[in-house]
């Protein structure tokens, strides 16, 4: 039933959020713009990219970098519907945002509502029946049902609802590095995979060669000691 009051209520605002839709580029999510390096990114959310965490070095250079704070916003923005922010990026290129917004701030919302705020940025909403990945890189794929979506030749944002509460989250992504990225995090789970034997042998022997040198040291200092 929410589907069709959302494609309802698209049909009789069409020409008003397409208008909308043409104020704010596609390319950029809020003051964060795909593309952008981490470096970037991070003074944006007054945060230093050594937190970024590294998910794969091979075949490139995946890394997130979570943010669950309201300080980068200015006092004047407060209260914000923001409760948390992930950023992944794909070479130090930002490729996809997944936006947590606060269940307090969205109590008693509507799937409707959220995505008439969001049309008022973005324009018209499709309703396709579809999933997004919500999931952090490198991690086991997490899918929900995508409520809306808004999208240009390059660019997507997708609303859903997260899976427990009552709240909602958007997935907001530049087709192109995304991707790149998804691809990129295929090859390596299967490197992975594929070199796993030989990590564990590794593993085995290194843990092998500590004991026994553990075992040569104690033999060493107890030799001399030891009384009949």
């Amino acid at each position: 039933m929410f589907r069709f009051r959302l494609a309802l209520i698209g049909v009789l605002f069409l020409p008003l959020f397409a208008s909308l839709g043409t104020a704010q580029s596609f390319s950029r999510y809020r003051d964060f713009e795909f593309g952008t390096d981490i470096d970037t990114v991070a003074k944006q959310i007054h945060m230093d990219a050594s937190a970024a965490t590294t998910v794969h070095r091979r075949p490139e250079v995946i890394q997130t970098l979570n943010w669950r704070q309201y300080s980068y916003l200015s006092s004047a923005a407060k209260p914000d519907s923001l409760q948390s922010l992930r950023f992944d990026f794909y070479n130090g290129a930002l490729a996809r945002i997944v936006v947590g917004y606060d269940p307090v701030q969205a109590q008693g919302l509507t799937v409707e509502d959220i995505a008439e705020a969001i049309s008022n940025v973005y324009g018209y909403p499709a309703v396709p029946d579809a999933t997004v990945l919500i999931s952090p890189p490198g991690s086991v794929e997490e899918r929900r049902p995508v409520l809306a979506r808004w999208e240009s030749p390059d660019y997507s944002y997708s609303l859903f609802s997260v899976a427990y509460g009552s709240s909602f989250g958007l997935i907001a992504l530049s087709k192109r590095l995304d991707l790149m990225a998804t691809v990129a995090v295929r090859e390596a789970n299967r490197l992975d995979a594929l070199e796993a034997p030989m990590r564990e042998a590794a593993l085995q022997k290194k843990e092998e060669e500590d004991r026994q040198a553990a075992r040569d040291k104690a033999r060493l200092l107890s030799k001399p000691n030891f009384r009949p």
